[in-house]
């Protein structure tokens, strides 16, 4: 789990029960099923059209990974260039056979299975830059699920609060009933901003900046693989790989 992310949702939510409660109000009032099932329901059924089941349901799966802490103990990219470089230039690539059936991430473990088949550099590029378009195009599928929602809940929101004034008109006879059924009307108007903007927005914005950090690991890999394959000396691959990483830290410095 990463805190920070979660200390952001906890502080935001926070300051709208402190500023609910600075003006007198009650939790309790904000309680209201109907309201949330308008904005929740109304916001699914609404992506369910859009986007469809099979869609909805991997970028549920992203909901989680947005969450998730960063992998500190991923080893170094230089220091895997260095051993895969040494490996080929003293045995061949044959020697990186064990190699890629122990790599987890499919993406390095098949550009490392081209260079032991001996497939060309080029060829291993344009096989792997495909793969990455494909790749980053399914990811962004899953994340406009969830710029759509943040689009969609503020909407659901001002419908159940149409719906909750047209049930209020019903008793303009009973004038103690107005005040009370108004509140639970704008209750949904609540929902549908909050979660927008305290939920699937920032969910949408994350998952965007994990995802330009690994089209940046996909590259690198991607670079370091093909210079292999083309018998580029170790310590030239190492070097530019040292210099994008340094170019990274100056643009998140920025």
């Amino acid at each position: 789990m990463d805190w920070r992310s979660l200390t952001g949702l906890l502080v935001g939510v926070g300051a709208i029960a402190v500023g609910l409660g600075a003006e007198g109000g009650q939790l309790a009032a904000l309680l209201q099923p109907s309201g949330l099932a308008v904005v929740l329901g109304g916001t699914l059924g609404a992506l369910l059209l859009q986007c469809g089941p099979a869609r909805l349901l991997q970028a549920a799966k992203l909901l989680r990974r947005s969450y998730a802490a960063p992998k500190s103990a991923q080893p170094d990219i230089r220091t895997l260039v260095r051993s895969w470089g040494a490996t080929v230039r003293r045995s061949g690539a044959l020697a990186l056979d064990s190699t890629a059936a122990r790599i987890d991430d499919p993406f390095v473990a098949r550009g490392l299975r081209m260079l032991v088949d001996g497939v060309t550099p080029a060829r291993i590029a344009e096989i792997l830059d495909s793969d990455t378009e494909a790749w980053e195009l399914e990811r962004r599928q899953s994340i406009r699920v969830w710029e759509g929602a943040g689009g969609t809940a503020p909407t659901m929101g001002i419908l159940g609060a149409v719906l909750g004034l047209v049930q209020v008109m019903q008793h303009l006879s009973d004038p103690s009933r107005l005040g009370p059924g108004i509140a639970v009307a704008f209750v949904a108007t609540l929902y549908g901003v909050g979660f927008a903007n305290l939920l699937f927005l920032p969910v949408a914005n994350r998952l965007k900046e994990q995802l330009m950090q690994e089209l940046r690991e996909r590259q690198l890999f991607a670079d370091a693989i093909v210079a292999i394959a083309a018998g580029e000396p170790g310590h030239l691959i190492e070097e530019r790989v040292a210099a994008a990483r340094r170019e990274d830290h100056a643009t998140a410095a920025r």
